[in-house]
């Protein structure tokens, strides 16, 4: 029998989810959690169905979820949603994509989602409520911080160490052995050949800061 999970978060990002979660099929979503105006509509064949005040009361029920509003530049709504359920007692499963290919000595942390067709190699840490989106590659011995998004077809190198709230775009390259601190921007297509030691938006080839 199929465990239940609460998606929290009714946007793009979750219909990506709910077809990673559908494929795994480890899970049965039930039910996902908007704003309270939203209650009612759909998102694929899901009724959205409560509110994140609502939060305390679906716990009482159901024991997984997972974070699904989406991260572009700013996470700190992922990082709210993560640290109130958090509070409330509820537990954060690891979803991974079945076209997904995870080393078994690599480590995945509890609330994030690795999607179809991205690379984890041997000696990875991947810290607490990410998102390792399509395609992306994370290289052996890296580690990526809590709360980062890793954007479809981004490749972070072999012994990289990517700070905490961290968005690496689309495409974006970072060599090996690098560090990114806490915070940092990177846009689509990016290529980081140094170290990125102030929080920021960094953008183009070599990565520069642009605000």
């Amino acid at each position: 029998m199929k465990k239940s999970i609460i998606l929290i978060g009714a946007g793009g990002h979750c219909k990506a989810c709910i077809e990673v979660i559908e494929a795994e099929n480890k899970f049965k979503i039930a039910a996902i959690v908007d704003i309270k105006e939203k209650i009612g509509q759909k998102i694929l064949s899901y009724c959205i169905s409560a509110s994140d005040r609502d939060l305390a009361t679906l716990i009482k029920k159901h024991k997984n979820f997972l974070i699904t509003v989406g991260q572009i530049k700013n996470g700190s709504k992922r990082v709210e949603l993560f640290d109130q359920v958090k509070k409330l007692g509820g537990h954060f499963p690891t979803i991974i994509a079945s076209t997904a290919n995870v080393s078994k000595h690599a480590k995945v942390s509890e609330g994030t989602i690795v999607m179809h067709g991205a690379k984890i190699n041997a000696g990875v840490v991947i810290g607490k409520n990410c998102i390792v989106n399509t395609s992306a590659i994370v290289e052996h011995d890296a580690v990526i911080e809590d709360h980062c998004h890793l954007a479809t077809g981004s490749i972070v190198n072999g012994e990289c160490n990517i700070g905490a709230g961290t968005f690496i775009g689309s495409n974006s390259v970072a060599i090996n052995n690098l560090n990114v601190t806490a915070g940092v921007i990177l846009g689509a297509g990016a290529v980081v050949i140094k170290n990125i030691t102030q929080p920021g938006t960094y953008a183009g080839n070599p990565a520069h800061r642009v605000g």
